[in-house]
C-alpha cells in the first residue's frame, strides 16, 4: 500500500522535477515540444538508437524511486518510423530487481527470473501474422496502465514492493508518469459516474486527455489495462478449451467477438502487446489477457473484451517456425540483450546440432554449409550421413531446448605448469561495472551482479584456459585448452563470434588486449614446453576482417602473467619464475628486457598490474614469497620491495595488524590495482585491500580456499575475488560488504535429485561435498561435506525435507535440510553405493551397492530404519549410472540391472517379492554379442514400461507384466548411454552420453526424432526433468539447466500417448462408444449448458430414427439445420476431456487456403496492359520454380498415364517427371485454391479467389490431352474450398469457404448449376462414395453429414443425413475425409483422431489417435491408409481388419489396427496422392515442398522445392550454365539453367539474404567462380561454387545489406545498406578500403558496375558503377580501384512521386547502364511521372521517355536485343523493344513482380512474384 503523500496519486514527473533534469537524466535527442492534440507541452525522444536516447529516473542506478503505488500510469504515444523501448525496475518483497520492458521492437514475449519483455504491436485494427514492428503513421496517445502488483504475481509468482527506476528511450512522446493504488477510467469523467451512479473511478483531472465536445474519448486515444480483471475469466474459458494461459496483452476493442471487424474501420491504428505465456514457479497458472476499453454510446461503463483467438506471429530460433501467440512454444529465447549467443558455430542460447554432425564434426559447425539435393549422387559418407538423418529427424519446436542458467566456475588453468593442472578461476569486470564475466568450463558466462542475470557465450568444445577483455567492452578474446588451442574473438555486446582461429602456440596459458583492443596478446607453450609469446592485430576484426597474426617470439623466460600496458599497446610486461621482463612491439616484432631485481632475482611471481594514473611509470608484481615489488617500468629499476607476513606471529598469543616486513610471507597469486587502492589476494584466503603505500590495510574478507584472482572494477568501488574452491564473489568497498555471485563443485558432478514439492537441487560431486541449489535463483542453500567418504548418489524424500545420500564406504546417511544435520547413517553395506531411490509416495528407500546387496528402507518416519537387505541381487560388475537403481510412478515396482549385468529385474517395492527377470542379452537373437543393461528407467503407468539403456547402445521398451519387448530404438548414442529420463507425460525422452544430450520425440512410433545439445566439457553423468517439467538439469562438468519450449499438453487420467494403437472402439448403435481395454475411464463432461446451435426451419435433415425430406432444386435456397444440444455445447465451449485433446497451436497451420499473393487489380490493369497475339509473343514460359504450400488438395498424380501436375501461385504446372519439361495453363486472374482430377483422367477442374472485378470465384475445366481450357465456371463463393468428380465423372461438386458456404452440383455435360445449398456451418471436407455415384459425404463443425442424390428429371434432390460427432472422439470438428472398402468412411479430426463410420448404419464404430495435431489429409486404398497432419508427420495404416471389426459392433477392439511406417516432411501435410497399391505417392506441405513418398524404403524425396520466402535477387554465372537466387529464408541456391535442378543451397540460419552479385569472368579461371551475397545482419559473405564453401565473411555495414555488386575486375565489392552507405571491400584481404556517405538516410536500392576506357567520359578510372537510393537520388562514379582512386562523375536527383496504386509498396530508385549503349543511363521510379527515362552521360540531359501505366518495381535490359523488361507491384510484366517502340505485357504472376534480370546472353527471362520463379524464353533473339 502506498504511503501517505503518494495519495491518491503522484505525478512522477513534477515531484522528481524532469524539467530541472538534477533528480532525472537525459541523454541523446530528448526536447520538449508542444503537442496539438493534448494542447500541452511533452517531452519528445527520439533517435535511431533506443539505447542511447532516453530519459531516466532516478538520475543514477544507485538510487530508487521508492514508489509504491500498485498502478503506473504511462501516458505517451509511439513516433513513426522508429521503435521505443520503456524499462521498468521493479523491487519484489524479498528484494529481488525485476526488469518490465515494453517495447515495439519486441517480437514474441520473453521471460526469465529477472526480465519480462511484452511486444507492444500497433496495427491497424486487424490482427495479422507479422504484427510487430514500427509504430504506424496515425499511432495515438495512448494510456498504459500496468498493474505492477498482478504483472509480478502472475508472471513470476513475486509480491510487489516498489518501483526503483523508469527508463523511457526512443522514440517516443511522453506527457507524463503517475503512480496510484487506485484504479482509474481514463473515458469516464467525474460528472459522468456520478450522473450514471457508475462504479468506476473517473481518473482525475491532471491526468485525463483533453476530449472535444461532441467527440468520444475512444475515438482520439487507446487505453491499455495489463493485466486485467477480465483475463480471469477468459483463463478459465482458456483452461476448458484445453489450451495454454495466454499472456496476451492487446488493445483491439470490441465488445464481442462478432464486433471485431466491425471496429476495425472506428479504431484506426491501436496497439497491442502480444506476450506469449511466461513459465511459472508453481503448478497453477493463471492465464491474463488484456482489458481494454471501449466506449459504448449505448452504456458508459467499461465492457471487457470477449474472448477471442489471437493472431500467429512468426518467431526465428534456428529453424524454429511459426509458433502460437498464446502457446507455451513461443516462449522464445532470452532477452536479446543478455541471452543471445550467436557466432559463427552457434546459434541462439543453445548449442543445437543434428544427429549426424556431433559424431563428424569435432567442432561447433558454421552457420553456413553448403547443402546439396538429395537427388545427387553421393560419396559414401554422405550417404551415411544421409541414412543417419533420416534415422533421427528433428521434430518441432526446434530447437526444443534454451540454455537457461549455468551452476559453475572455472576452466583449465596451465599457470605454475610445474604443479598439476588446476582450474582456471579468473573473471573480469565490464567496463560499467555491472557485470563480471568468467568462465565455466567450456561455456564463457556475464553475469550481471545485480539481477543476476546470466548470459552465455557459446561454442568453446573443451574448457576455456585463457580470458581477455579490450578497454571499451568491444571484444572478448578466449582461447580454449587442448592442443591445437583455437582462439575465438566474441562481439561483447551482441554476443557474436567474430572470429575463429587456431593458435600457432600449442597451449594458451594467457591473453591480454590492448585498450583500444586493436592488439592481443597470448602466452603459452609449444609442442617442446618451450614458452611462446605471440601478437595478433585484431583492428578490423569488429569491422568483418580476421585477426592477423604479427609476431611469434620464444623466450627462456618463465611467464605466470602477461599483459599489455593500457596507457601504450606497444608496450607489455610479463612476470614468473626467477624474473620480470618489459616487452615492446616494434617493426612487427617482439623484444624483452629483464628488469635488475638485485635480491629478488630468485623469487616465483604470479601477477603484475599497471599502475592506473596515467603519469605513473609504476610496474606492482606479487610473489609466492609475499612480496610485492614496486618497479619503475621506464628506468627499468625496483622502487620498493614489501613482504606480507603472517596475521599471527609464533610467539603472541593474539593475531597482529598486517605488516609488510623481513619473515615467512604469505603467498600471494594475484593483484590488481585502481587509482588509489591495491587489492591482494593470497593463498590463505584473504583478499585484502591496501592503499597504493601499503601503509595498513583498509579492508579484507576472509574465503573459504585460496583466492586465485581479484579483479578491482573500473570505478575502483567493487573488487571481484575467485577462489581456487569455486568460489565467486565481490567486496563492495563503500558498504564494506560481501557478496557471493557464484558457489560450484570443482570436481565432476556425478549425480542430481530434484525435490518434487520445491524447486530445490541436490547434487554430489567427486570433490566430496553434497550440495543443495535453489533452481530459481541458481545459487547454493547447503553444503555437505565428507573428507573420508566420496558420496555417489543422492535422493530426496518426497514430502519430507530431507534428502539421502550414498557414500563410497558403504554408507547410506539421511540428511535433515531444516536442521542441517546427520540424522541416521546406516551401514548395511559392505561396498560403494551404486544407486538410491525414493518411492514417489514416501513411503520407502532403496539402495544398492558395488558388492550386489539390495536394502530397503522404512522412510515414512523421520528416522529411517533398514526393513530388509538382500545379498546378490544387484549386478556387481555394472556401469557406473544415477539410474542404476529405479522405482515406477506409482510406488509398486523397483527395477534394477542384476544379479549380473545381462539382466533386469523387476521387484515390488512392499515386499521386495521379485516380479520379472528380463534377459537383455536374449532379446536380439541375430546379434553374436551378448547385450548387457547399463541404465533403466519407468515411463508413466499405464501403460507400464520400462526403458533399458544397453551396451550396444540401444534402449529398450519393455512390458513390465509380460517382459516382451515393445519398442526398440537403436543407435541413441555412438556410446552405451549411462542416465535417460522420461518426461512425467511420456512426451521427451532424455538421454545423455559423452558430452551430449539428446532429446527425442517419443510420442513418434517410427523415425523417432531427436535433437542433440552440446556445451558440457566432459561427459554428461545425469540428466532429469524438473519438478515442474518445464526445464531439464543436466550435471557433468557444471550444472545446466534448460527451458523446454514445447507447448504442455494434458494427458487424461489412465491415458498415455506412448503409442497410436489401442483406439477406442464404438458401440453399435449410433451415438454410442464402449471404451477398449486399454483406455482408462472417461471422464464426466462439465461443458457449458444452454449453449444451442442457431436453428431455423428443417430441411433435408435425417436425425436418428426420423427423416424429412424436401426437394432442392436449382435455385437453391439457403436453409438452416435443427439440432438438439450438443452434449457438451457448442465446440467452441468443450469439456475437460475435449479439451485435452485440442492441439496446441502447431507452426504450421492446416487451414484449407489462405491466398498469399497480391489482390489483383484487374479492372485498373485492363485499361492499361497491352496483351500481345499468341502467334507474336516475345516471351514463352519455359519453366516455374515454387509450389503453393497454402492450398489443399492441389497435386494430382495418375501413375498409369504419367499425368502429374501441382499449382504455384495462379498456374497450373504440368510436369513430365521424366524429363522435368513443364507445360503452363494459364487463365486463372487469382492464386489457385484447389485441384481434381477426373476419373478418367481427361479433364482437370482448378479452382481460384474472386479478383476486384467479380465478387465470385473462378472454376476452369481443362482438357488434359490438350491444354486448353473447356469451360469456365464462376461460383458463388469468394473461394473454393474443395472440388470432387462422381465416381461416373458426370457431376462435379464444389464446396465453398468458411464465410459463404455453398455446396454447389455441376453438371459435366451441360456445365449447368443443378443444386446450391448454402450450408449453416463450415463443412471441411466432401467426397463421392466411389462405390455408388449418387452418395457423397461432408464433414465439418461436430457432425458428419451424409447426402444422397435423386434426379427426377431435371431435378435434383437431396436427402440430408446428419450425425453428431461421439463424445469418445474427442474431436470438435471433422477436417479431412476418404472413402475406403465399402461402407467405411474414414475422417480425420482436428486433434488427431481417426474414426470410422458405416455409411450404412450411419455410425461410428471405431476412433484410434493416430497423431497429436489436425489430420489435414486422409487416403485410403484397399487395406492401407495414409495420414498427413499439420505436424508434418505422414504415416501409413494397415486397416485389413477394419471389416472384421465393423461385424463385431461393441465388442469390436482394435488391435488389429497397427502403423506400418512414418515419414516426417518439412512442414503441415497439406495435399497428398497415391499410387492404388499406396507404395508410393506424391506429398505436398505448407513449406512450398513436393515429396516423393516411397514407403517400400521408407524414404521421402524433394521432387518440387523453391524458397519458403520471398526471393530478392538472382545472378548468371558467365557462361550462362548456372544461376544463384537469395531469398528472405536466408539461403543462397544455386541452379543448373538447363534443367532448373537445385545444385547447391548455401543456408544461413535467422538471417535474410537480400542481395546477390556473381564474380564477372574476369576475375579468374571458370573453377574459381564465387557469389557474393548480402545479408540483414550486415554481414557480407562469398562462397566458392566449385568447392561449395564459404571462402570469407565479413560485415563492412552495421545495417541490413540491401545492393552488392563486382567490380568488373572481380576482385572487388561495392556494397550497399539500408542507411545509405555504399562500402568497397578488396576481396582478396576482406578489408573494407572506403565507406561512402553520400546517400546517407535512404536505402540504396542498385548497385551496377561496368568497364569503361581510361579517360572516357572525362575522367581518369576502368570502373563505371552507380549507385541508386531510396530518396529519388541517383550517383556516377569512376574508378580505378587498383590504384585507390574513385571519383563523382555525376550526380542525378529527382522529386519524390506521388503514392502508388498499391498501398504498402513504396516505389524503388531504379537505375541500370543501358548494355547496348554505354554512354546512357535508363532509370525508373524517379520523379512524379510513371516512365522510364534514357539519360545521357555525355551529354548529361535526358535523350528519352518512354510512359509506363503503373510505376516500376523491377527493371532489366537485355543485352542481347534491345529489349526492356519492367516488372508492376499490379502482377503485371511488360517487355518493351526500344528499337521499334512495340510493347507487350504479360501475366501469370501471383504478386508484384519486383524481380526481373536477364541472363547474360538475353536468352531467358527470370522474374519473381514473392517465392515463386518464372523462366521465361525470349523469342527473337
Amino acid at each position: 500500500m502506498a504511503r501517505a503523500w503518494q495519495h491518491p496519486f503522484l505525478s512522477v514527473f513534477r515531484h522528481f522535477k524532469v524539467d530541472e533534469w538534477k533528480r532525472s537524466a537525459k541523454e541523446g535527442d530528448v526536447a520538449t515540444v508542444m503537442d496539438k492534440t493534448l494542447k500541452c507541452t511533452v517531452y519528445r525522444v527520439r533517435g535511431s538508437v533506443s539505447a542511447s536516447n532516453y530519459i531516466q529516473l532516478p538520475r543514477t542506478g544507485t538510487q530508487s524511486l521508492g514508489l509504491t503505488g500498485r498502478y503506473l500510469y504511462v501516458l505517451f504515444r509511439p513516433l513513426p518510423p522508429r521503435h521505443f523501448v520503456i524499462h521498468l525496475d521493479v523491487f519484489t518483497e524479498d528484494s529481488q530487481v525485476i526488469r518490465v520492458s515494453f517495447s515495439s521492437l519486441f517480437k514474441e514475449f520473453k521471460s526469465t527470473a529477472t526480465w519480462l519483455q511484452f511486444p507492444f504491436i500497433c496495427e491497424a485494427g486487424t490482427p495479422r501474422k507479422d504484427a510487430a514492428g514500427v509504430p504506424p503513421t496515425g499511432a495515438r496517445w495512448t494510456c498504459l496502465q500496468l498493474d505492477l502488483h498482478d504483472l509480478l504475481l502472475v508472471y513470476l509468482n513475486r509480491r510487489y514492493g516498489h518501483l526503483k527506476s523508469i527508463r523511457l528511450c526512443a522514440s517516443l512522446l511522453v506527457r507524463n508518469l503517475y503512480t496510484s493504488d487506485l484504479c482509474f477510467d481514463p473515458a469516464v469523467t467525474a460528472p459522468e459516474a456520478r450522473r450514471a451512479k457508475l462504479p468506476v473511478t473517473p481518473m482525475p483531472r491532471e491526468m485525463a486527455f483533453p476530449v472535444p465536445k461532441g467527440q468520444s474519448w475512444h475515438d482520439r486515444y487507446v487505453h491499455i489495462r495489463f493485466p486485467s480483471d477480465s483475463s480471469k475469466g477468459v483463463s478459465t474459458l482458456g483452461q476448458k478449451n484445453g489450451s495454454l494461459p495466454e499472456a496476451g496483452l492487446s488493445a483491439l476493442c470490441s465488445t464481442g467477438s462478432a464486433a471485431l471487424s466491425s471496429t476495425a474501420a472506428f479504431l484506426g491504428h491501436v496497439p497491442r502487446l502480444l506476450p506469449h505465456s511466461a513459465p511459472f514457479n508453481k503448478p497453477t497458472q493463471v492465464s491474463m489477457s488484456p482489458e481494454v476499453q471501449m466506449h459504448d454510446p449505448a452504456a458508459s461503463c467499461r465492457v471487457p473484451s470477449a474472448p477471442r483467438p489471437l493472431p500467429e506471429i512468426s518467431m526465428s530460433c534456428e529453424r524454429l517456425e511459426v509458433s502460437s501467440v498464446g502457446g507455451p512454444s513461443g516462449r522464445g529465447q532470452e532477452p536479446s540483450a543478455w541471452a543471445e549467443a550467436t557466432d559463427k558455430c552457434v546459434n541462439s542460447t543453445n548449442v543445437h546440432v543434428s544427429a549426424h554432425e556431433l559424431a563428424v564434426v569435432p567442432v561447433a559447425p558454421e552457420d553456413v554449409a553448403p547443402h546439396e539435393p538429395p537427388c545427387r549422387e553421393q560419396s559414401g559418407q554422405q550417404a551415411a550421413l544421409g541414412k543417419n538423418r533420416f534415422q533421427q529427424r528433428s521434430f518441432l519446436p526446434d530447437p526444443i531446448l534454451r540454455l537457461k542458467g549455468v551452476i559453475g566456475f572455472g576452466g583449465h588453468s596451465t599457470r605454475w605448469v610445474r604443479r598439476p593442472m588446476r582450474l582456471l578461476a579468473c573473471a573480469l569486470w565490464t567496463k560499467d561495472g555491472a557485470a563480471v564475466v568468467y568462465p565455466c568450463h567450456a561455456v564463457i558466462v556475464m553475469l550481471h551482479v545485480d539481477t543476476r542475470q546470466q548470459r552465455f557465450f557459446l561454442g568453446h568444445t573443451d574448457k576455456v584456459s585463457a580470458l581477455a577483455l579490450d578497454g571499451s567492452n568491444s571484444l572478448l578474446a578466449s582461447a580454449q585448452a587442448r592442443a591445437p588451442s583455437m582462439l575465438r574473438l566474441w562481439d561483447f555486446q551482441t554476443g557474436a563470434c567474430l572470429s575463429l582461429f587456431r593458435s600457432p602456440v600449442h597451449v594458451v596459458c594467457s591473453l591480454s588486449f590492448s585498450d583500444s583492443g586493436a592488439l592481443l596478446c597470448g602466452t603459452g607453450k609449444d609442442r617442446h614446453g618451450r614458452t611462446v609469446v605471440v601478437a595478433w592485430d585484431t583492428a578490423q576484426v569488429g569491422r568483418g576482417g580476421e585477426a592477423v597474426l604479427l609476431t611469434k617470439v620464444h623466450t627462456d623466460a618463465d611467464i605466470q602473467a602477461f599483459k599489455v600496458a593500457f596507457f601504450d599497446e606497444t608496450r607489455m610486461a610479463s612476470c614468473g619464475r626467477g624474473g620480470v621482463r618489459l616487452w615492446r612491439l616494434r617493426r612487427g616484432g617482439l623484444r624483452s628486457c629483464a628488469v635488475d631485481l638485485g635480491e629478488h632475482h630468485a623469487l616465483e611471481f604470479t601477477d603484475l598490474a599497471f599502475g592506473q594514473d596515467l603519469d605513473s611509470c609504476t610496474l606492482y608484481v606479487c610473489g609466492r614469497s609475499g612480496h610485492i615489488l614496486e618497479i619503475d617500468h621506464q628506468h627499468m629499476a625496483v622502487r620498493r620491495a614489501r613482504r606480507l607476513l603472517p596475521t599471527q606471529t609464533p610467539s603472541g598469543p593474539l593475531p597482529k595488524r598486517q605488516t609488510f616486513s623481513s619473515g615467512p610471507g604469505i603467498a600471494i597469486s594475484s593483484l590488481s590495482v585502481s587509482q588509489v587502492t591495491c587489492a591482494v589476494g593470497s593463498e590463505d584466503g584473504y583478499l585484502r585491500l591496501w592503499p597504493l603505500d601499503f601503509s595498513s590495510v583498509l579492508l579484507e574478507a576472509e574465503h573459504e580456499g585460496p583466492i586465485s584472482s581479484v579483479c578491482v572494477s573500473p570505478d575502483g568501488l567493487r573488487v571481484l575475488s575467485t577462489t581456487s574452491s569455486g568460489h565467486l564473489g565481490f567486496l563492495d568497498v563503500p558498504s564494506r560488504e560481501y557478496s557471493v555471485l557464484m558457489r560450484s563443485h570443482t570436481a565432476l558432478v556425478l549425480a542430481l535429485a530434484t525435490k518434487c514439492r520445491q524447486e530445490h537441487l541436490a547434487t554430489v560431486s567427486q570433490d566430496h561435498t553434497v550440495r543443495v541449489w535453489d533452481l530459481v535463483t541458481l545459487q547454493q542453500l547447503y553444503d555437505f561435506t565428507s573428507p573420508k567418504e566420496a558420496p555417489r548418489a543422492v535422493a530426496f524424500h518426497p514430502t519430507q525435507p530431507t534428502f539421502f545420500c550414498g557414500f563410497s564406504g558403504g554408507a547410506v546417511c539421511s540428511f535433515s535440510l531444516e536442521a542441517t544435520e546427520v540424522l541416521v547413517e546406516h551401514r548395511c553395506h559392505r561396498g560403494a553405493v551404486t544407486g538410491l531411490a525414493t518411492s514417489p509416495d514416501g513411503s520407502f528407500l532403496f539402495s544398492s551397492c558395488s558388492r550386489g546387496s539390495l536394502a530397503q528402507y522404512d522412510c515414512a518416519a523421520t528416522q529411517c530404519r533398514v526393513l530388509r537387505v538382500a545379498a546378490n541381487v544387484v549386478c556387481q560388475d555394472a556401469h557406473m549410472s544415477p539410474n542404476a537403481l529405479v522405482v515406477s510412478g506409482d510406488s509398486r515396482l523397483l527395477a534394477f540391472v542384476g544379479p549380473s549385468k545381462y539382466t533386469v529385474t523387476i521387484m515390488d517395492t512392499a515386499s521386495l517379492d521379485e516380479l520379472l527377470r528380463v534377459d537383455i542379452s536374449a532379446l536380439d537373437g541375430t546379434s553374436s554379442r551378448l547385450d548387457s543393461a547399463v541404465a533403466v528407467c519407468f515411463g508413466p503407468a499405464p501403460p507400464g514400461h520400462l526403458l533399458v539403456s544397453t551396451s550396444s547402445n540401444t534402449v529398450v521398451v519393455l512390458d513390465t507384466t509380460s517382459g516382451r519387448m515393445v519398442r526398440e530404438l537403436s543407435g541413441v548414442h555412438p556410446t552405451a548411454c549411462p542416465s535417460l529420463a522420461l518426461s512425467r507425460d511420456g512426451r521427451f525422452l532424455l538421454t545423455a552420453a559423452d558430452r551430449a544430450i539428446k532429446v527425442w520425440d517419443y510420442l513418434m512410433q517410427a523415425n523417432l526424432g531427436c535433437q542433440v545439445y552440446i556445451g558440457h566439457s566432459e561427459p554428461v553423468q545425469a540428466v532429469a526433468f524438473s519438478p515442474n517439467q518445464q526445464q531439464l538439469l543436466s550435471v557433468g562438468d557444471a550444472i545446466f539447466l534448460w527451458d523446454i519450449l514445447a507447448p504442455n499438453e494434458r494427458l487424461p487420467p489412465g491415458s498415455v500417448r506412448g503409442s497410436p494403437g489401442a483406439p477406442p472402439a464404438c458401440e453399435a448403435g449410433p451415438g454410442a462408444f464402449s471404451v477398449s481395454d486399454d483406455e482408462g475411464p472417461s471422464e464426466e463432461s462439465h461443458g457449458p449448458k444452454g449453449l444451442r446451435q442457431a436453428s431455423g426451419s428443417a430441411l433435408l435433415v435425417k436425425e436418428a430414427d426420423r427423416v424429412v425430406d424436401a426437394a432442392c432444386g436449382a435455385a437453391g435456397d439457403s436453409w438452416g439445420l435443427s439440432m438438439p444440444p450438443h452434449p457438451c455445447g457448442q465446440p467452441s465451449a468443450q469439456s475437460p476431456r475435449r479439451a485435452r485433446a485440442q492441439p496446441a497451436a502447431h507452426p504450421d497451420s492446416c487451414e484449407p487456403f489462405m491466398s498469399q499473393g497480391k489482390a489483383s487489380s484487374l479492372a485498373k490493369v485492363g485499361q492499361s496492359v497491352s496483351s500481345p497475339p499468341a502467334s507474336s509473343e516475345r516471351l514463352h514460359l519455359k519453366a516455374v520454380v515454387g509450389y503453393s504450400g497454402n492450398g489443399r488438395a492441389n497435386v494430382v498424380w495418375r501413375p498409369d498415364t504419367g499425368f502429374f501436375a501441382y499449382t504455384c501461385g495462379r498456374l497450373v504446372v504440368v510436369e513430365d517427371l521424366h524429363s522435368g519439361a513443364q507445360q503452363h495453363w494459364l487463365g486463372h486472374p487469382e492464386e489457385i485454391s484447389t485441384l481434381a482430377l477426373s476419373h478418367d483422367a481427361q479433364v482437370l477442374a482448378s479452382a481460384s479467389g474472386h479478383s476486384s472485378t467479380a465478387s465470385c470465384g473462378q472454376i476452369r475445366l481443362w482438357e488434359v490431352p490438350g491444354g486448353s481450357c473447356r469451360q469456365l465456371i464462376s461460383h458463388r463463393d469468394p473461394t473454393v474450398r474443395a472440388l470432387a468428380f462422381s465416381p461416373d465423372d458426370r457431376l462435379l461438386i464444389t464446396l465453398g469457404y468458411d464465410g459463404d458456404c455453398t455446396l454447389a452440383l455441376w453438371s459435366m455435360s451441360t456445365y449447368e448449376l443443378l443444386s446450391s445449398t448454402r450450408l449453416p456451418e463450415p463443412v471441411h471436407g466432401v467426397a463421392f462414395n466411389p462405390w455408388h455415384a449418387g452418395e457423397l459425404a461432408c464433414v465439418g463443425q461436430g457432425a458428419i453429414t451424409l447426402w444422397l442424390l435423386q434426379q427426377r428429371g431435371a431435378d435434383v434432390s437431396l436427402q440430408v443425413h446428419r450425425e453428431r460427432i461421439p463424445e469418445e472422439v474427442r474431436a470438435g470438428k471433422l477436417t479431412s475425409l476418404c472413402y475406403g472398402a465399402m461402407p467405411l468412411l474414414y475422417c480425420g479430426s482436428d486433434t488427431g483422431q481417426v474414426c470410422v463410420w458405416d455409411t450404412r448404419a450411419c455410425r461410428c464404430f471405431l476412433a484410434w489417435e493416430a497423431d497429436n495435431s489436425e489430420i489435414g489429409v486422409l487416403l485410403c486404398s484397399g487395406v492401407r491408409l495414409v495420414s498427413g497432419s499439420d505436424s508434418g508427420r505422414l504415416r501409413l495404416w494397415a486397416v485389413e481388419a477394419m471389416l472384421e471389426l465393423r461385424r463385431k459392433g461393441s465388442g469390436a477392439r482394435s488391435s488389429s489396427v497397427f502403423m506400418e511406417r512414418e515419414l516426417t516432411l518439412d512442414g503441415a501435410i497439406v495435399s497428398a496422392v497415391f499410387h492404388d497399391s499406396m507404395d508410393m505417392g506424391v506429398a505436398g506441405s505448407v513449406a512450398g515442398t513436393l515429396w516423393y513418398i516411397n514407403w517400400a524404403e521408407g524414404t521421402s524425396t524433394h521432387l518440387i522445392s523453391g524458397h519458403r520466402s520471398k526471393v530478392n535477387e538472382v545472378a548468371f554465372s558467365p557462361s550462362e550454365s548456372h544461376c544463384a537466387t537469395c531469398s528472405d529464408d536466408g539461403s543462397v541456391r544455386v541452379w543448373s539453367l538447363a534443367s532448373m535442378e537445385l545444385v547447391i543451397q548455401f543456408q544461413v540460419l535467422n538471417q535474410s539474404c537480400l542481395c546477390l552479385a556473381w564474380s564477372p569472368p574476369s576475375c579468374g579461371r571458370p573453377e574459381q567462380q564465387q557469389v557474393a551475397a548480402g545479408y540483414s545482419d550486415g554481414t557480407l559473405r562469398v562462397f566458392s561454387i566449385s568447392r561449395t564453401a564459404m571462402e570469407l565473411k565479413m560485415r563492412p555495414h552495421l545495417a541490413a545489406l540491401t545492393a552488392i555488386a563486382f567490380s568488373a575486375d572481380g576482385q572487388t565489392i561495392l556494397s550497399g545498406d539500408k542507411d545509405g552507405l555504399v562500402a568497397v571491400s578488396r576481396l582478396c584481404t576482406g578489408m573494407t578500403l572506403r565507406v561512402l556517405s553520400d546517400q546517407r538516410g535512404a536505402p540504396i536500392s542498385t548497385i551496377q558496375s561496368t568497364s569503361k576506357e581510361d579517360g572516357d567520359f572525362g575522367v581518369e578510372g576502368t570502373d563505371l558503377w552507380l549507385a541508386a537510393s531510396g530518396d529519388q537520388r541517383v550517383s556516377i562514379w569512376a574508378s580505378d580501384w587498383p590504384q585507390g582512386h574513385c571519383e563523382l562523375m555525376d550526380w542525378l536527383s529527382f522529386p519524390a512521386p506521388a503514392l502508388m496504386e498499391a498501398p504498402g509498396c513504396p516505389v524503388p530508385s531504379l537505375a541500370a547502364f543501358c548494355p547496348w549503349d554505354g554512354a546512357l543511363l535508363v532509370c525508373a521510379g524517379l520523379g512524379v511521372h510513371r516512365e522510364v527515362i534514357f539519360y545521357s552521360l555525355r551529354h548529361k540531359q535526358v535523350v528519352e521517355k518512354i510512359p509506363l501505366p503503373f510505376f516500376a518495381v523491377s527493371l532489366s535490359l537485355s543485352p542481347g536485343a534491345r529489349l526492356m523488361a519492367i516488372g508492376f507491384a499490379e502482377c503485371v510484366l511488360r517487355l518493351v523493344d526500344c528499337t521499334s517502340g512495340a510493347v507487350q505485357d504479360f501475366a501469370g504472376h501471383n504478386d508484384s513482380v519486383r524481380l526481373c534480370r536477364f541472363t547474360p546472353a538475353g536468352r531467358l527471362l527470370f522474374t519473381a512474384a514473392h517465392r515463386e520463379i518464372l523462366v521465361w524464353e525470349v523469342t527473337g533473339c
